[in-house]
């Protein structure tokens, strides 16, 4: 993978937690830990992105 797509995951990964905060931000059922319908796809965008984020850093320190 180039450092490009690389790249492009950490900001897409990062936009997705960004957008993650600001709906838990403003929405009192994410806030309580149950996500609502117009969050769940906002938190699971995050989540994996988070989790191919993480897997690319260590698939790198190998």
């Amino acid at each position: 993978m180039t450092a490009r797509q690389t790249d492009d995951l950490y900001v897409r990964y990062m936009k997705a937690f960004q957008d993650s905060t600001e709906h838990t931000t403003s929405c009192e059922a994410c806030q309580e830990g149950q996500e609502c319908v117009a969050g769940a796809p906002i938190h699971e965008r995050f989540a994996r992105l988070q989790d191919a984020y993480q897997a690319r850093q260590k698939q790198q320190r190998r």
